[in-house]
């Protein structure tokens, strides 16, 4: 059962000390940058936190590595072992998905990577000819055209994204994680003052992001889905949402506290590492082979039985349940024909995905090379 945190006040827990953290850092934080809406973060830091341009660019240039470059010169075995686990994923092969049904024109999936990056956002040939071609765009919520009209309607349900009882997170963390925080903010040019009150996960996901990709978005460029969202507007057509970002913030809400501060304190521990998680994740993306991206995760964060449980709750809350409503609310737009669907692309592979689900709802999905 889990916990509705935007319900009520949470509960205020001990500062988390080295000593009680599990023996091996778990995986959940990478899990939840690899899943969750990251564009949330981009969107809410962005719009509610003043980021400067020249404080952001300080922090440096993209510098991460290949994980998986890496671990095939170190442990090849190991390397083998990943491709055979990403190869058994079902549908993780392709980014891009044909959608087709008796008596109506084509529509088309992309699978998009909710970031900033030059090369994510240039769209391969076909992808853009079917982006140009559709009638409607659909996207995960359609509230991302309007930041600042986005960020006043949230504001309306402050407890979806700040502690409202005085709770900081300087009372959730033991002084040296508070001070890894600091610094990891102070890279990205965020103060800590100005994110003090808000949720752990979201801190997480800023601390998470690469110092250039917060430069880009200080300068305002767009990120993939939002890009699409907006270029198809331009051009006159209509762009639906399949949530809310109420929705998405109140999926965060419904786990616990302490799951959240766990992840920030794994992603403080990893550091720069994290670099090379986005870049192995981008490298991954862009090859199309989105089923080795959880096996690469665990390379990097091995599991700890610790972690069981609460991964379990998240996989349900944030994945899971999300796959449903993507598919069950595209489904009628798509039965109209000529759409182009974009969701995180981690949302389609496997026996739960929204590629099957599409295709237990009488759709014929397959990959575009």
């Amino acid at each position: 059962m889990t916990i509705s945190l935007g319900h009520r006040s949470p509960r205020l827990v001990s500062p988390v000390r080295s000593s009680m953290r599990p023996a091996s850092s778990g995986n959940v934080a990478l899990w939840l940058i690899a899943a969750i809406h990251v564009l949330l973060a981009a969107l809410l830091i962005a719009t509610l936190v003043s980021v400067s341009p020249a404080s952001a660019a300080d922090a440096g240039a993209c510098t991460g590595r290949n994980v998986l470059d890496d671990l095939k010169n170190s442990d090849p075995a190991r390397y083998e072992q990943v491709v055979r686990e990403g190869d058994a994923v079902p549908n993780g092969k392709g980014i891009f998905w044909k959608i087709e049904k008796p008596g109506m024109k084509p529509s088309w999936l992309l699978g998009s990577m909710h970031v900033t990056d030059p090369r994510v956002l240039q769209l391969p040939p076909r992808t853009q000819a079917a982006h140009d071609a559709a009638d409607t765009i659909i996207i995960e919520s359609d509230e991302i055209l309007d930041e600042k009209k986005a960020s006043a309607a949230l504001m309306t349900k402050p407890d979806l994204m700040m502690f409202t009882d005085g709770t900081t997170v300087e009372k959730l963390l033991s002084p040296e994680d508070y001070a890894r925080l600091e610094e990891g903010l102070k890279q990205r040019g965020i103060p800590l003052a100005a994110v003090s009150r808000m949720r752990p996960w979201m801190i997480a996901s800023a601390v998470a992001l690469p110092a250039c990709e917060m430069e880009r978005k200080a300068k305002g460029v767009k990120f993939l889905d939002q890009k699409i969202a907006t270029d198809a507007l331009a051009k006159g057509k209509q762009v639906k949402g399949l949530e809310t970002l109420a929705e998405q913030l109140q999926a965060m809400a419904d786990l616990p506290t302490e799951f959240h501060m766990k992840s920030l304190i794994q992603t403080l521990e990893l550091g720069e590492k994290m670099n090379d998680v986005v870049q192995t994740m981008t490298d991954l993306y862009l090859s199309g082979d989105i089923g080795m991206t959880m096996p690469m995760l665990k390379t990097v964060s091995p599991d700890s039985k610790d972690d069981t449980n609460d991964y379990a709750a998240f996989e349900q809350r944030i994945i899971l349940d999300r796959n449903k409503i993507m598919a069950e609310r595209g489904a009628p737009i798509l039965a109209n024909g000529n759409a182009f669907m974009t969701v995180g692309a981690l949302h389609l592979p496997g026996e739960a995905g929204v590629i099957e689900l599409l295709r237990k709802q009488g759709f014929t999905v397959t990959a575009v090379n």
